[in-house]
């Protein structure tokens, strides 16, 4: 095979993998070079000319004339006679330039030169993408359902990169198709031997921060900042906004009129509940502000224990608490304080009150564990809510509802 030849081979790569010339000129001479170092012992004395543009090469081989009989070091020293061959008035001591084929490395060395030249290629994409995605973790990415495995999804970029979304990054109410187009953001990027695995999550408090940034013009030239954001991905978030000019509203311009600006981030998310809050550094307000939609009576807090007993009045003890304890577990992450909830209330009332476990002999085992989700664990606190508004935040059927409170009236009619 003529150099030429082989050179129009390699540069088929240039095309194919999209390498700037001076990076292929790079890699093209060490992979010759490499080939020389096995045939020769040594490439010091070489020069490789690579021309991409004609498709062309050379390689010198460099030497220095001794006397017949004096060679020592056949790949960089000439005998006189040799040389004279080459050039009839070369004499001892001069330099022999001599353009080596590649033919004569071997037909099996030309085959080696090319696979290494692949792997060499294949090398520098990896690095790159490496590099490229590594600057692109907690930023949003979007990319296109390739196929949907048990355990995750594999999406494929514009550039047909391969970008893993595993199961445990998803929503749980995340349903796609070949060809679904999906955003997240990009978590981390791991070497898997020499292949980097691109990860993405869906779930990540870092995902609705970029959302907003997305979304929300405040947000994006900084007029707000989003402080901290915690979630339970796909039920409940809480978004702490603060801004430094007090003629901007933080809140008001995330939620927008009727919700329209936070209606495409809920949507995103699988219609998650998102609290946004004015962000403050008076704990106690803080709190108060983080257990919304709940009024908190007042707050008292032990900085040592990073804990805070909240005070609520029995009617709001329910929305502190939140369908499936998520609203107090949230404000307390939140917060970085342990919360607390002590009832307020009529001192009879309380006293003349029946947990709900008493009547565990009429009542379900598994519908008192509803009432509990909510806050709701005595009698009292169950007959003082709207029907329809336990049916809303429970999985219990109005009727059901219905007999449970017959029983609990009875109780106190007794």
């Amino acid at each position: 095979m003529e150099n030429i030849a082989l050179i129009e081979s390699f540069s088929e790569f240039k095309d194919d993998k999209l390498i700037d010339r001076v990076t292929l000129m790079a890699i093209l001479e060490d992979v010759f070079r490499n080939a020389l170092k096995k045939k020769y012992g040594s490439d010091d004395n070489f020069d490789i000319i690579i021309n991409p543009d004609k498709g062309d090469m050379e390689i010198w081989r460099n030497r220095v004339v001794v006397a017949d009989g004096e060679v020592e070091d056949e790949n960089s020293e000439i005998s006189l006679s040799e040389a004279r061959k080459i050039e009839p008035d070369f004499e001892v001591g001069e330099d022999v330039s001599e353009e080596v084929k590649l033919i004569q490395l071997g037909r099996r060395a030309i085959l080696a030169l090319r696979q290494n030249l692949i792997s060499k290629i294949h090398e520098h994409d990896n690095t790159n993408l490496y590099k490229q995605f590594k600057d692109l973790i907690g930023d949003i990415y979007t990319a296109e359902v390739h196929h949907v495995r048990p355990k995750a999804v594999i999406l494929v970029d514009d550039e047909g990169n391969e970008i893993v979304l595993p199961k445990e990054k998803q929503i749980p109410s995340d349903f796609f198709r070949k060809g679904d187009n999906v955003r997240g953001i990009i978590e981390s990027v791991e070497l898997k031997g020499n292949k980097p695995q691109i990860l993405m999550s869906r779930t990540s408090e870092k995902f609705l921060e970029k959302l907003f940034e997305q979304e929300i013009p405040e947000v994006f030239d900084g007029l707000i900042t989003v402080k901290k954001v915690v979630r339970i991905p796909g039920e409940k978030a809480k978004v702490a906004v603060d801004s430094y000019d007090d003629r901007i509203d933080p809140v008001g311009a995330c939620v927008g009129m009727k919700g329209s600006r936070i209606h495409g981030i809920v949507r995103e998310l699988g219609n998650e509940n998102i609290d946004v809050i004015n962000y403050t550094t008076n704990t106690q307000l803080y709190i108060t502000r983080a257990l919304s939609p709940a009024k908190v009576s007042s707050v008292k807090i032990d900085e040592d224990k990073k804990t805070a007993e909240v005070f609520l009045k029995l009617e709001e003890v329910s929305k502190a608490i939140g369908r499936g304890g998520h609203n107090i577990k949230l404000a307390g992450l939140l917060t970085g304080y342990e919360l607390d909830v002590i009832r307020e209330g009529n001192i009879a009332e309380e006293e003349d009150d029946v947990e709900l476990t008493e009547f565990s002999d009429e009542i379900d085992g598994w519908v008192i564990e509803e009432f509990a989700k909510i806050g709701l664990d005595t009698a009292r606190s169950v007959l003082k809510q709207d029907v329809a508004d336990l049916v809303r935040r429970t999985d219990l059927e109005e009727e059901t509802i219905l007999d449970v409170m017959r029983i609990l009236k009875n109780e106190f009619e007794e």
